[in-house]
């Protein structure tokens, strides 16, 4: 019966991008769908943080819907189709995981991803990566990119010993970027802060925590004080654009004190 389900997505698949399909299905290219991928991943993100099971399973769907899409325009260009995709999914799995599918023996998750790297490195595609930092995904949210090029650095020993060293590291790129302020050069004062913006990124990594899901939450938080903000303002009649800066920051504060 599951097996019928999948078989009847890639008809409809086929039915949207054929003839008598739809106009939309029927003009997106690879390159046309870059966009919404993106889009509904970061959809499906947010659907995982909100905890509702519903909300997850239609943006799992979405995000699917454009994986066929993909697929259904390589199979157009005769180039690979759905079961290619799977196929090459299923041997990668199985190839990348010998502790599991075969006799090598790892004693926790770090030795997993040295075989994983070293396996990779070995694949069709990858023998002209000369740097271990070859291959990270330029495309990849800033804040993303800048953790996982700290981390695989760190694989080779180029890390802090110790979180007060990680500390002292973003306090001098905050010095820095305060002495940019007074030279007033633009140039410089965005290069200073994009290494602060890096320097904090590697604490994120020190602690354990993902520095884009971190800024993330920040930015949610931050959200919902403004939004009771403004409705607090507006149960008072107020205007929020015409209120002075410490009325502002005194209903902030409320806000915050409620919140704890």
């Amino acid at each position: 019966m599951k097996d019928e389900l999948f078989k009847s997505l890639i008809e409809v698949i086929a039915t949207l991008r054929g003839e008598n399909g739809c106009p939309w299905d029927r003009e997106q290219t690879h390159t046309s769908l870059k966009s919404t991928l993106i889009e509904e991943t970061y959809e499906t993100v947010e659907a995982i943080d909100s905890a509702q099971p519903d909300k997850l399973k239609e943006e799992l769907g979405d995000l699917l819907l454009n994986i066929m899409l993909q697929a259904q325009i390589a199979a157009e260009n005769r180039d690979f189709d759905i079961y290619d995709v799977i196929d090459t999914l299923t041997e990668k799995l199985i190839r990348r995981h010998p502790h599991v599918f075969g006799d090598v023996n790892v004693e926790n998750s770090d030795d997993v991803v040295k075989n994983w790297e070293a396996i990779k490195k070995e694949e069709a595609g990858n023998e002209d990566r000369e740097s271990i930092l070859d291959g990270i995904p330029i495309a990849l949210p800033a804040l993303l990119r800048g953790q996982k090029i700290q981390k695989r650095a760190a694989r080779v020993g180029f890390d802090w010993d110790d979180i007060q060293d990680v500390i002292s590291k973003v306090d001098e790129e905050l010095a820095e970027v305060k002495e940019s302020l007074k030279k007033n050069k633009q140039a410089e004062i965005e290069m200073e802060i994009g290494d602060l913006l890096f320097a904090i990124v590697n604490l994120c990594r020190f602690v354990e925590l993902q520095a884009e899901e971190t800024l993330r939450k920040s930015n949610r938080k931050f959200i919902q004080r403004f939004k009771r903000m403004e409705k607090i303002l507006e149960k008072q009649g107020k205007d929020i654009s015409e209120q002075s800066l410490t009325t502002l920051d005194a209903i902030w504060e409320e806000v915050k004190k409620d919140e704890s």
